[in-house]
């Protein structure tokens, strides 16, 4: 077990370090609102248990894991109904959400990561715990497959 202040210092260092790519992974997957709560209880999880965490391989990875099995729970969950608030956006093709939600999950996550947060293979295969060459699969097919869908050629 570590000392308490090394234990702070160590997960401190790693939330600094890791904490956005674990937030924008879980809300690429998950949507922003429940991205950012996925990853919070990710990361509350992560301090409860840091002494077993810290000592893994990819612990950003795990909580990654952690974080989509929260996602899921809370999707279970009643929806609370919050009132419609006016922001503008900026123009998205019509048929992209329906299109990005036909992909796997996986494929999703990946084409987000890569194509609209520029993520490299590298950082997403880390995150994800999967091989560059897999991530490379996910994001050519998921790809391919938006095409296809939206009519676009490459």
């Amino acid at each position: 077990m570590l000392p308490d202040e090394t234990r702070a210092d160590t997960f401190s260092s790693f939330v600094v370090d890791r904490e956005e790519h674990l937030r924008i992974a879980l809300t690429a997957r998950f949507g922003p609102d429940l991205g950012r709560e996925a990853a919070a209880d990710a990361l509350a999880y992560g301090w409860e248990h840091w002494d077993r965490i810290s000592a893994m391989e990819n612990p950003a990875g795990y909580l990654y894991r952690v974080g989509m099995n929260a996602a899921r729970r809370s999707r279970r969950r009643p929806a609370v109904v919050m009132p419609e608030v006016s922001i503008e956006t900026p123009w998205v093709e019509p048929g992209l959400p329906k299109a990005l939600q036909s992909l796997s999950p996986q494929q999703r996550t990946v084409v987000a990561l890569v194509y609209g947060l520029d993520w490299t293979m590298a950082e997403v295969a880390e995150l994800l715990d999967i091989s560059k060459a897999s991530v490379q699969k996910h994001a050519d097919r998921g790809m391919s497959r938006l095409r296809r869908t939206l009519g676009v050629s490459a």
